[in-house]
């Protein structure tokens, strides 16, 4: 029996797209992995950073701290600020949706026929998602627009309510929902027999390009099958108990560091009970004007300041809000211990934008902070915004940093160079 080609490829399609396709091809015993907890966030300002405001005028480790940084002085010797870089193939006319690239590198977002990747989190997640109940969280402080995208280019829709995360993480459901589940997964492990069979029975007529992507298809669902017993053992394992309320979700859309704190206090609690070991976060940029003393002008409209200075105060007030919440996040995690370390020092916090100059809409010069994550910090690192390094390598050398070995990530070259990891 011939079996028509699209009917094959519609099928692949659908496996391709399942999430955590290889998530368990790296070998379970690689100790680099998992000799220490590590963990990452990545957090995107979609509206960017003033970069008068927030870079250091010196560079190296004897750097004047910049307005900004001045907020996070006390993570002197804990943040790295680093200037130049940018992801290949971006350009000014498509600048806001180059957030859609913002972990994966890949050029041309906004353009016609633009195809995603996987984003950083999500390939990390392959290889030490099974180790927490969920393998990675993608928030957002408005919609459903995030950072994370599956390895077949799918956008994984971002939670921007913190009530419902947090009763996901930490609340049991009822018994019959917990039954509900258990049957669900019993439903999809005999719909994963059923298809393996059928695409098996495939083999025969297929040629050598087909029989490839067959035999991929069959790789994809032996792992997906694999995720499928790790959820059910989850699910049987009673959620860990926090010692804090629930959250109260902020309504208003132009509350932007509210909304902010929120999910930063969730994002410390999913970590320090080891919840998640990946998280990405959308911060909000809201057109309305939102409540802060001094500020009586939408974010969006202040970020597009044309230099008008009325603007460019109103937004240094509404940026340097936003770094308090990025100091108060890392001061959680260097306060929470973990054997002989900290969760910070254990944590990778990756803060930047898709926008190096939001007025002018430039993808150069990109704001980048690291903090955490073991590394050798206390630097201005500098790249020539002329002939910059891709942003990639950055993400290479966060992802070794977690004991995941790789060479390349996007669109990097290799790692990036002057980033040096503690001894």
């Amino acid at each position: 029996m011939k079996i028509p080609r699209r009917t094959f490829l519609r099928t692949a399609g659908i496996s391709l797209a399942l999430p955590w396709l290889d998530a368990f091809a790296a070998d379970p015993k690689r100790p680099s992995a998992d000799a220490v907890p590590r963990r990452m966030i990545c957090i995107c300002a979609p509206l960017g950073l003033h970069p008068d405001n927030f870079f250091p005028q010196k560079t190296g480790r004897d750097y004047d701290l910049s307005p900004y940084l001045e907020i996070l002085g006390e993570f002197r010797d804990d943040m790295t600020v680093i200037s130049g870089l940018q992801h290949a193939g971006m350009g000014s006319s498509f600048a806001h949706q180059a957030s859609a690239s913002f972990l994966t590198g890949v050029p041309g977002a906004g353009r016609p026929g633009f195809r995603n990747a996987i984003s950083l989190d999500q390939f990390a997640a392959e290889q030490i998602g099974t180790k927490t109940r969920f393998p990675s969280l993608a928030l957002s402080g408005e919609g459903a627009g995030g950072l994370s995208w599956t390895r077949t280019g799918a956008l994984i829709p971002a939670d921007n309510a913190p009530s419902k995360v947090f009763a996901r993480l930490f609340l049991e459901g009822r018994a019959d929902e917990v039954q509900e589940q258990m049957r669900r997964l019993d439903d999809g492990r005999s719909i994963l027999d059923d298809v393996s069979v059928q695409a098996k029975s495939m083999r025969s007529t297929l040629g050598s390009e087909d029989r490839d992507k067959l035999d991929e298809y069959l790789t994809s669902v032996r792992e997906l099958e694999q995720r499928m017993v790790t959820d059910e053992s989850w699910a049987k394992k009673p959620k860990p108990k926090v010692s804090v309320k629930p959250p109260t979700d902020i309504t208003n859309a132009a509350d932007l560091i509210g909304r902010t704190r929120l999910l930063f206090d969730l994002t410390h609690l999913a970590l320090q009970t080891d919840s998640t070991r990946l998280i990405t976060i959308m911060l909000a940029g809201s057109s309305f004007a939102p409540p802060i003393p001094g500020v009586t002008l939408g974010h969006h409209d202040l970020s597009h300041h044309g230099k008008d200075p009325r603007k460019l105060e109103q937004l240094k007030i509404v940026e340097i809000e936003t770094m308090k919440t990025v100091r108060d996040l890392l001061a959680k995690l260097r306060q929470s211990k973990e054997d002989s370390s900290t969760l910070l020092d254990r944590t990778t916090v990756f803060l930047g934008s898709n926008l190096g100059e939001s007025s002018s809409h430039s993808t150069k010069n990109l704001p980048v902070l690291l903090a955490g994550g073991g590394f050798r910090h206390g630097q201005h690192l500098p790249f020539d915004p002329q002939n910059p390094p891709p942003l990639c390598n950055l993400f290479v050398s966060m992802l070794q940093r977690m004991g995941i070995e790789t060479a390349r990530f996007g669109t990097s070259t290799g790692m990036l160079t002057g980033l040096d990891a503690k001894a």
